[in-house]
């Protein structure tokens, strides 16, 4: 199984606006931190807009935000808004094909073949696991110096001065 590059960028980029607390980082710089294609990226952060993960902000300043708390996004909801959410293992019922077309009907009749459903369990694990990870999660791993280079990188201020307030 491979999935689509576009799956892991989305992350990233989903990692980096959790980093970015809030303020819209533009599809541009979201790919400069980490020397993507800007048009590949936005074309999934556009994706990811449609399905309420991120907001798209119109205007010169424009750009992305998350929509939601990080912590409420999971992986299983970036691989599933990017499209990958069909099942991995698509069974051809090819045990019903050369020396056992006669026996077709009997067969089918009998339920999913084992292969099916060794696969269909390895993909519930999978997805399971993937559920059970967030964008918090990942961003949570980020030491002090990453998480500075990431908003560097964007152009935002790691240490924006605080309202005394």
């Amino acid at each position: 199984m491979q999935l689509p590059k576009g799956v892991e960028w989305a992350a990233h980029a989903l990692v980096v606006l959790d980093v970015a607390g809030g303020r819209v980082v533009s599809s541009a710089d979201l790919a400069g931190v980490f020397d993507l294609s800007p048009t590949y990226l936005n074309k999934h952060l556009q994706k990811l807009a449609a399905a309420g993960i991120v907001a798209s902000v119109a205007g010169a300043s424009g750009g992305f935000r998350l929509s939601q708390p990080a912590a409420r996004v999971s992986l299983d909801d970036v691989v599933s808004a990017l499209g990958s959410a069909a099942p991995l293992c698509q069974c051809n019922e090819i045990r019903c094909q050369g020396a056992f077309i006669d026996q077709k009907s009997q067969i089918l009749a009998s339920g999913l073949c084992s292969i099916n459903r060794a696969m269909s369990r390895a993909e519930d694990a999978w997805r399971a696991s993937l559920a059970g990870t967030s964008i918090a999660d990942l961003a949570a791993g980020l030491d002090n110096a990453t998480r500075t280079r990431m908003l560097q990188a964007t152009g935002l201020d790691p240490d924006p001065v605080k309202d005394p307030l």
